[in-house]
């Protein structure tokens, strides 16, 4: 088993819980994917203190505001069983869950956030595997490879 640091992005809608709301209560329980390779991700992939880029989607100006790191193994999302939940899932039990997910711990705030059109303009350089600006891709927790990691982080410092 690879030791190895990890680095993801993980999107959320900032009116339904931005950096912010992280910056404020540290660590969160990441609840809600309903995407089986997303899941997998999380459930397969993360480990405790892989780099996560924390992502806003669906803003005025979607892009990177801050950086995360995932504090927790995988777990069953309690979401699933909770029948007043958008996120409940009447095919899941306690015995057999079918989603899970990991706590995700506040790093920093970004000074200037990287824009998707920032990020878009690196498209080349990303390759086409960065699932972000493929066409099609709509996940909400995307692998990022080391290099592509450190591209992004660089264009925090241009400045």
């Amino acid at each position: 088993m690879s030791t190895r640091k990890r680095y993801w992005l993980m999107k959320s809608e900032p009116e339904d819980f931005s950096i912010d709301d992280l910056a404020r209560v540290g660590t969160e329980p990441w609840t809600g994917v309903r995407n089986y390779q997303a899941r997998n991700f999380m459930r397969d992939g993360m480990r405790i203190g892989d780099a996560v880029f924390f992502y806003h989607s669906n803003a005025a100006v979607p892009g990177i505001y801050g950086i995360a790191e995932v504090a927790s193994t995988a777990y069953p999302d309690p979401t699933q069983f909770d029948a007043s939940s958008k996120y409940y899932d009447e095919k899941a039990s306690q015995e057999a869950p079918r989603w899970f997910l990991v706590d995700v711990r506040y790093v920093r705030t970004l000074a200037h956030p990287i824009t998707l059109s920032e990020i878009r303009e690196h498209a080349d350089a990303l390759g086409e595997e960065f699932a972000l600006i493929r066409k099609g891709a709509r996940l909400s927790v995307l692998p990022v490879t080391a290099a592509q990691w450190k591209l992004l982080s660089s264009l925090e410092k241009k400045r």
